[in-house]
């Protein structure tokens, strides 16, 4: 039988870092001033993925169960009242029911919310971001993509008339094609496509910075005279130009 505490319990967020003021580096929104959230947990375990931290148990000790409150207050300690936007990521933070009271909460504070997920679950709360980003992962990422679920996330985020894109991360002609079905699968949907970064142990920003210049411009290269990618905004991962691979940024 679950008591009251343990459904108090239940209500709390699986966090493994609050950060910023900081930029949005990709997709919808990228140059946005914004906060960070970043939740533990995912479905997927892609192989290029920059923040496996917060699935594959090696940043496990910084898992913090917060309530939306604690949330807020971090962020407001670390933000003060430079800030009026607030990105959650992951992981994903579509496993997450109970990011429902944040969402509200952040919402009767005067702040936007943006997320992105790789849209493989459907969460009400969709309804209420102001800026949703649906990334469905590429064949280099080693994951396969749940079409039916995609397509019913998308039909309702469209028959609600919701603010989102779709966004798909670019390593190799293979990634590429599947941008291209993923464009032509929802051709309605605001679309991106980002040069991916698979240097992802590069410490030094100065390093890493002309190794991303480079798979940006190939990215263009092949983008610009494609006639199946007409309607698409071409993008960088602009954080790591900034600051590399470093986290907390």
């Amino acid at each position: 039988m679950i008591d009251a505490a343990d459904k108090k319990e239940g209500r709390r967020i699986p966090v493994i870092e609050i950060f910023g003021p900081t930029v949005q580096g990709e997709g919808m929104v990228i140059g946005r001033k914004t906060m960070f959230v970043r939740t533990a947990g995912c479905d997927y375990s892609c192989a290029w993925c920059d923040s496996a931290f917060t699935w594959d148990g090696s940043g496990k000790a910084d898992i913090r169960l917060l309530t939306a409150r604690d949330i807020y207050d971090e962020l407001v300690r670390l933000g003060g009242d430079a800030f009026a936007h607030v990105t959650v990521s992951g992981g994903n933070p579509a496993l997450l029911p109970q990011l429902d009271e944040l969402i509200g909460l952040l919402h009767d504070c005067g702040v936007q919310v943006a997320l992105e997920t790789q849209g493989s679950k459907w969460q009400d709360w969709f309804a209420r971001i102001d800026e949703l980003t649906l990334s469905p992962k590429p064949p280099s990422s080693r994951m396969t993509t749940d079409w039916p679920a995609l397509d019913a996330i998308v039909a309702r985020l469209t028959e609600l008339r919701r603010s989102f894109s779709l966004k798909v991360v670019v390593f190799d002609d293979d990634d590429l094609q599947y941008a291209i079905d993923v464009h032509e699968r929802y051709p309605g949907v605001p679309f991106y496509v980002q040069a991916g970064n698979d240097n992802i142990r590069e410490t030094d920003p100065e390093r890493l910075l002309p190794y991303l210049l480079d798979r940006y411009r190939r990215l263009l290269d092949r983008v610009m005279p494609h006639p199946r990618l007409k309607r698409v905004h071409v993008l960088p991962q602009l954080h790591t130009w900034v600051w590399g691979n470093k986290k907390g940024v």
